[in-house]
């Protein structure tokens, strides 16, 4: 008789950091790694310089908090954005600066969905996933799941950039286990690359449309005479 595959909370965990570090490497064109050993912890919390977080829901619920130095986020965000295209002179130069976040957030959004898809064909099931929320940070805050966890896991994962600045991923969830019962085929993955094309047209699409309104802008000002 077949002995029956269990997926545990840290292969779902490995899922997850496989995500954050391929969508992170694809995006950047910067090798994005992982530690291989996995910290338990009481509680998740947003700390200094940079938080993000996310929450699903679905088959299973839980929270993913990303913790970035300054440093960590303005790399990611400065190769992010070298990689689409932008010249050095137009990049922000602070981690507060609103473009740092919207990249981050734009960033955790394709990662999380690259985590759900990867679940969705690997185990079977359904989660969702909430817009991702940024905040630049100077002290640490503690965040609890929005949700009822019968026994609550928290993990956190220490993750390098290329140049060696640091973050953390850490994630909360329900303790569970997910149990094969027949054998079944799984699709392709999803290609990195394919997402963050998608990401660069949505982008795109969103700075003609900025471009667009600030010729409105000029247009009506040139008909006022101002």
């Amino acid at each position: 008789m077949k002995r029956n595959k269990i997926i545990t909370t840290e292969d779902i965990l490995l899922k997850l950091c496989q995500s954050v570090s391929g969508v992170l490497t694809s995006a950047t064109s910067s090798q994005i790694t992982y530690s291989a050993m996995v910290q338990k912890i009481t509680k998740t919390s947003l700390k200094p310089d940079f938080g993000c977080f996310v929450l699903f829901d679905g088959g299973f619920s839980g929270l993913v908090v990303i913790n970035f130095t300054s440093k960590a986020a303005l790399e990611v965000y400065t190769n992010y954005m070298r990689n689409m295209g932008m010249p050095d002179e137009e990049l922000a130069v602070l981690h507060t600066s609103d473009e740092v976040a919207d990249v981050l957030g734009e960033l955790m959004n394709q990662l999380v969905g690259h985590f759900t898809n990867q679940v969705r064909k690997d185990l079977q099931t359904h989660i969702t996933q909430n817009q991702p929320k940024m905040l630049s940070l100077n002290k640490q805050v503690n965040l609890s799941v929005d949700t009822n966890l019968d026994r609550p896991q928290a993990r956190r994962v220490t993750f390098s950039t290329e140049h060696g600045n640091i973050f953390y991923l850490e994630l909360a969830m329900d303790k569970t286990e997910f149990i094969q019962l027949e054998e079944f085929e799984v699709a392709e993955d999803e290609c990195p690359d394919d997402i963050l094309e998608q990401a660069q047209q949505k982008m795109k699409a969103k700075a003609e449309q900025d471009n667009k309104q600030d010729s409105n802008a000029n247009d009506l000002l040139d008909e006022l005479g101002i």
